[in-house]
């Protein structure tokens, strides 16, 4: 309960809540003050009382007002400000940001604490809102203003007195606002969409109205109205009947809760098959196979990437994952956007598809079969509830057959095909259903019903039509959940005023004593090796001989920590964003231009302040003294990687900067040999490089990547950095060192590889026993005949590893920080600062670690830092799908013009198709069957891993694991997806 209020002599007023708590079933009561004040403004231009009572704070800034004294009207002439409860943030974060609607938004302190207790990332996003000033967003704080305060009454319930105390807020602007000295009386709208919470509103006085209602009272409310997410849109938002439970009920709570407890239920995360939608995987540590989710109803509503509960089904229904390639097709007849009655079945709870029906008999028949291989059973299940779903914004394209004349004119049903090919077709209404037709919509999913075949969502944007370069990059950027927006007014005056003029100081600078810490590296012959025409050079190299025969080396990083102070709206906006993000005809920075390009860069000829790690090593490369400072450097040159092979290749070339070139890349094969000898592995992937026109930007052509010597040099050394610095701060901060890790992978990601290695190419095996046994047995798989195949099994071997990713020391004992595939105990990122996040972390913690400078708490705190790496590795990882999508998107649009025949590998075997990889592009493709040849005729030996069928010719033909095979390769326009996608006919 709370007592009652008391005055004092500094004009504040003073609650004092009381708790009693129960502690050894003694009662305990405890009692705290809350003080109230009187002088918090209500931050609107029309109020001058406000203005004029307002005071500066601790550092003499005055608070900012910012609500309009002319605001926004409604279509009867109303100008207004708006007052939003919580629910309306959390359903329609969306439309608030909508830059059509939503201006003069009051947003009561209650109702921002309840957001970010329920949703953070909702809250960030409500944050971002406050600080755009354009939008006009204030916070207004209900809950110290002495005005707005409301106590806890006897037997109420939290949300209960929270609702009282929003709609005291909506009370006291309106009379506040609107008293007889008021120059322009503003109407105040309190939007909620709780009946009881509005009813109460109503007969407070207070103007209450739904979302729905506040739309349609804007002047462009229609247009609008296709943004109002379908879970608030209550009666009438999807024609048909839904009272038929297609879909499995979710467990309770406490069913949930009870079944992890007593082990009968499991958690993971779902991942769906990238060649069958209707079989997933779920991962849990209590058996060494994932568990297979087959089928619709199994597979309960839950899309790809969510957090799920999944419960085991009994031994005599475990099954070997799928043979068959199952995409989800068109919109086909039993599909229909306005009514579900179309939807229902009858034995599978009206789920199933009769494609689906088609492939569940399939499978039935051969689980019952006796060629049943017991080595390939994997544990099934079922998904009984969603922990945390992974829904965003998904950009795709309405289904031209789902849009009738009727759904042309008014706001019906249609359907979305979503970009990713893993997900569902999501039901929207919309008015424009025609006017979107061909384009690149963005739409937001809501709800999926149990009584719903398909998820409901919401319009939010258009990006424009399908396959213009500009709509297809931003649509890859938003399916990679990355941040694109330019960079804010806050973040960009962080920055030094001086902008592209500014220079290093003075090092004699009495008034910073920092400079005196710094060490003067200006005379060593310094260069930085780089990728041609970059332009954000982080790293650079120098090496000299010591006189006593030994080797001086060093590695200068950018010193991006000297501009990026801890905790500024720069420092944020860096954590946020995790990383830079390169596409092909575009970098997506962490960190603004100016940094980036110019103020960090360490460009040549210009002084630069850097962090730098330099060691003595002797003939072989061995460390015999390290040291790392904050340092000044003047580059000597910008070399790209071929230029700095063609100078130290040149015998001609003597100078003092190329022998220094020819030491670094001595001693780098020897960092390189020591690593192969300890079990590094040598990878591969296919990668390619789109070369585009200089002057219209179109794409001309693709090639496959070609690494030299020094490519290899500065590598090497990057990685000698990065183990130096991560035992130097994991020494200093044993439970916080920002490090990096790649566990070991399971043997049975390698089982199927193994298997088909033994029966394709007569024994041959990947061994497992270490990363030294992995990378010699890779080393012996060679086909004599066949020089790519090496290559190829190395790409294979990729893709069963498991992913490396960042963490705090605290995290893991030390023998779990090993990087398996680096084969060193201890690793870390420190060399790429201006588009990492996590160097820039590193960078603080080395500075704390030499004594540089105090590390702020932020990177002391094991919680704190356990958030920064969950935010990175999701950036890190979203970051290599985006360029690797631009990379796919590009060479679509070379294979345009460039229809050929090519040499391809099978590198996938299914019954009804195969997957072919293309070296020349890098890209794979599915070729289907019945592309092929006679479906009828066909017959696949996983045994054997191949596939025999009569072609199109009339000839009996093999097509098998491995084999080299020539395809017809041309781009072509995905019906379903509209993203153009590698063709592959077989010759």
């Amino acid at each position: 309960m709370i007592t009652n209020r008391k005055r004092l002599s500094s004009g504040l007023s003073v609650t004092s809540k009381v708790f009693v708590r129960s502690r050894n079933g003694n009662a305990l009561k405890i009692v705290r003050e809350h003080y109230l004040r009187n002088d918090i403004p209500c931050y609107s231009h029309a109020c001058h009382k406000c203005q004029e009572i307002v005071k500066p704070d601790a550092q003499g800034q005055l608070p900012k007002f910012i609500l309009s004294s002319s605001p926004t009207k409604t279509k009867d002439g109303v100008s207004h400000y708006v007052v939003i409860d919580t629910n309306i943030i959390l359903h329609a974060i969306d439309l608030l940001e909508n830059t059509q609607c939503f201006y003069d938004v009051i947003v009561p302190q209650t109702v921002l604490e309840e957001v970010r207790n329920r949703s953070f990332p909702i809250y960030q996003r409500l944050r971002n809102l406050v600080k755009s000033e354009d939008k006009r967003f204030v916070v207004f704080h209900n809950e110290y203003n002495e005005a707005t305060y409301v106590n806890r009454e006897k037997g109420q319930s939290i949300n209960d007195r929270n609702d009282h105390a929003i709609r005291k807020v909506a009370s006291w602007f309106n009379s506040h606002l609107n008293t007889e000295n008021s120059p322009t009386p503003i109407h105040i709208i309190f939007i909620c969409n709780d009946v009881d919470n509005c009813t109460k509103a109503k007969q407070e006085g207070i103007d209450a109205r739904s979302l729905v209602d506040y739309i349609d009272s804007l002047p462009n409310g229609e247009d609008l109205r296709d943004l109002i997410p379908s879970d608030i849109v209550l009666p009438g938002n999807f024609e048909g009947d839904q009272n038929e439970t297609v879909f499995p009920e979710y467990y309770s709570n406490a069913r949930i809760m009870a079944g992890i407890k007593n082990g009968t239920l499991y958690q993971g995360m779902l991942n769906i098959s990238s060649y069958n939608y209707l079989q997933g995987t779920v991962s849990v540590p209590a058996f060494k196979k994932p568990l297979l989710i087959i089928g619709s109803k199994n597979l309960n509503r839950a899309f790809n990437s969510d957090s799920v509960i999944v419960e085991l089904l009994p031994k005599d229904k475990w099954k070997e994952p799928s043979s068959t390639i199952i995409e989800e097709g068109s919109i086909g007849a039993d599909d229909n956007a306005g009514d579900d009655e179309d939807d229902l079945g009858e034995e599978t709870g009206g789920v199933v598809s009769d494609k689906e029906r088609v492939f569940l008999a399939q499978e039935a028949m051969k689980a019952t079969s006796s060629k049943t291989n017991e080595s390939r059973l994997q544990p099934t299940a079922k998904i009984v509830g969603v922990v945390r779903r992974s829904w965003r914004y998904y950009v795709g394209q309405i289904a031209p057959s789902s849009v009738s004349e009727e759904t042309g004119h008014s706001s019906r049903s249609c359907f979305v095909i979503l970009m990713d090919k893993l997900l569902p077709k999501v039901r929207i209404r919309t008015r424009k259903a025609k006017e979107y037709l061909g384009q690149r919509i963005v739409i937001v999913v809501d709800s999926w019903p149990s009584n719903s075949r398909y998820p409901n969502g919401h319009f939010v944007r258009t990006l424009g039509e399908i396959e213009s370069a500009e709509a297809e990059t931003e649509a890859l950027l938003l399916e990679h959940d990355v941040e694109y927006r330019p960079f804010s007014k806050n973040v960009l005056d962080c920055l030094p005023k001086e902008g592209d003029n500014w220079v290093v100081p003075d090092m004699t600078d009495p008034q910073d004593p920092q400079l005196k810490k710094r060490v003067d590296l200006r005379d060593r012959l310094v260069c930085s090796i780089d990728p041609p025409g970059c332009v954000d050079i982080d790293d650079a190299l120098h090496a000299r001989v010591l006189p006593n025969g030994n080797y001086e080396v060093g590695v200068h990083i950018a010193d991006v920590t000297h501009f990026v102070k801890p905790n500024t709206a720069l420092d944020q906006e860096g954590a946020s964003r995790g990383t830079s993000v390169y596409l092909v005809d575009k970098r997506i920075d962490m960190l603004p231009m100016l940094l980036g390009t110019n103020l960090c860069s360490l460009k040549p000829f210009v002084d630069r302040f850097a962090f730098s790690v330099i060691w003595e090593l002797d003939e072989n490369a061995n460390i015999l003294k390290v040291d790392y400072m904050k340092s000044v450097i003047k580059s000597r040159q910008a070399f790209s990687y071929e230029q700095a092979q063609l100078r130290i290749d040149d015998p001609t070339q003597t100078d003092e900067l190329t022998n220094s070139m020819r030491v670094l890349l001595k001693l780098s094969k020897k960092l390189k040999q020591g690593r192969m000898d300890a079990g590094a592995l040598n990878l591969a992937s296919p990668e390619v490089k789109v070369h585009m026109d200089s002057e219209t930007s179109d794409p001309q052509e693709v090639e496959i990547k070609k690494l030299l010597e020094t490519n290899s040099l500065v590598e090497e050394f990057m990685l000698f950095a990065n183990i130096s610095v991560a035992r130097k701060i994991y020494d200093s901060y044993p439970q916080t060192a920002m490090l990096r890790r790649h566990a070991p992978p399971p043997a049975t990601n390698f089982e199927t590889l193994n298997d088909m290695l033994n029966v394709r190419k007569n024994g041959m095996s990947i061994s497992l026993e270490s990363s030294k046994a992995l990378a010699d047995s890779l080393d012996r798989i060679v086909d004599p005949n066949d020089p790519y195949f090496n290559t190829l099994i190395r790409i294979m071997s990729t893709r069963c590893m498991m992913a490396a990713e960042y963490f705090p020391s605290g995290s893991y004992g030390y023998p779990e920080f090993r990087h398996y595939g680096l084969a060193v105990d201890i690793y870390t990122h420190f060399t790429s600062p201006i588009r990492r996040y996590c160097d820039v972390v590193v960078h603080r913690q080395l500075a704390g670690a030499i004594g540089y400078e105090n590390l702020d708490l932020s990177h002391r705190d094991k919680q704190r830092m356990e958030m920064i790496v969950k935010n990175i590795n999701k950036r890190h990882r979203n970051a290599q799908f985006a360029g690797r999508s631009s990379i796919e998107y590009y060479v679509g649009q070379v294979m345009r013009n460039n229809e050929a025949e090519h040499e391809g590998y099978v590198i996938k075997c299914f019954n009804n198709g195969i997957v072919v990889l293309v070296p020349k592009f890098g890209v794979e493709g599915l070729i289907k069957l019945e592309t092929m040849g006679d479906l009828a005729t066909a017959n696949y030996n996983e045994d054997k891993y191949e596939l025999t069928f009569t072609d199109l010719k009339g000839a009996q033909r093999t097509v098998a694991m491995f084999d080299k095979v020539t395809v017809d390769v041309k781009s072509v326009k995905d019906e379903v997806s509209g993203k153009r996608r590698a063709q592959l006919m077989l010759r």
